[in-house]
C-alpha cells in the first residue's frame, strides 16, 4: 500500500485526503439542516430590514446636515 501512495500524483493525493477528511465530518441529520437553515433565512430578514432601516435614517440625517 505504500507503493501505491508514493506512485500517486498530487492531485490524486490531493483528493484521496479530502475523500477521508469527508468521511470523518459529522454530518447534520436533515432535520437539524432544515432548522439551522430557516435560522440563518431569519437572521438575514432581520438583518437586512435592519440595515435598510439604519441606512434610511442616516441618509435622512445627512440630508439635514448638508441642508438637501
Amino acid at each position: 500500500m505504500a507503493e501505491k501512495a508514493k506512485k500517486q500524483n498530487g492531485i490524486q493525493r490531493y483528493f484521496s485526503e479530502t475523500v477521508g477528511e469527508l468521511r470523518k465530518v459529522s454530518w447534520p441529520t436533515r432535520q437539524e439542516a432544515v432548522q439551522l437553515t430557516i435560522i440563518v433565512l431569519v437572521v438575514m430578514i432581520f438583518m437586512g430590514l435592519f440595515l435598510g432601516l439604519v441606512d434610511l435614517i442616516a441618509g435622512h440625517l445627512l440630508n439635514l446636515a448638508l441642508g438637501i
